[in-house]
């Protein structure tokens, strides 16, 4: 009997200080619940005409698909179904999280998903107009190189 204690005792130890043998990236999610970037429906930024910080749609709970631990929500069915099939075509680069502040080493600041901007093809969000501002009229290809390097020292 005592040895099945002390067998049981190790695996409830085991269990609560080893990591998990596969852990997500992070999403920029609310403080509130585990919905990414504000709820708003990642694919409605790809639609023709939108200009950086348009509005876009938002996404409903019952169109939901979970992806690295997070929820993203979507504005029909045959979204969820496009980004079920190909998420990395359509989640923004540091997976939503402010690309300016990553670019000044700041560290992981979650965004809601209202500011954002296309650089070359692909999908940056900010925490704030003022970071889009740096980027549209700064060098956006050095802030990226910037901001690439901080994700990866993130993701260690």
């Amino acid at each position: 009997m005592k040895r099945i204690m002390s067998f049981l005792w190790s695996v409830m130890i085991s269990f609560f200080f080893i990591a998990p043998v596969y852990a997500y990236e992070p999403v920029s999610t609310g403080f509130w619940n585990n919905t990414a970037i504000g709820g708003h429906d990642t694919l409605a930024y790809y639609e023709k005409g939108l200009v950086g910080s348009t509005a876009v749609a938002k996404g409903q709970k019952a169109y939901t698909v979970v992806w690295q631990g997070a929820d993203w929500r979507f504005a029909s069915q045959a979204s969820a179904d496009k980004f079920r099939a190909n998420p990395e075509g359509y989640v923004p680069r540091y997976n939503g999280h402010c690309a300016n502040a990553l670019s000044l080493g700041e560290g992981l600041i979650p965004t809601d998903g209202s500011v954002w901007e296309f650089f070359g093809d692909e999908l940056y969000l900010f925490y704030a107009e003022r970071g889009r501002q740096r980027w549209l009229n700064g060098d956006w290809q050095q802030y990226q190189i910037e901001a690439d390097l901080a994700w990866k020292s993130e993701l260690q």
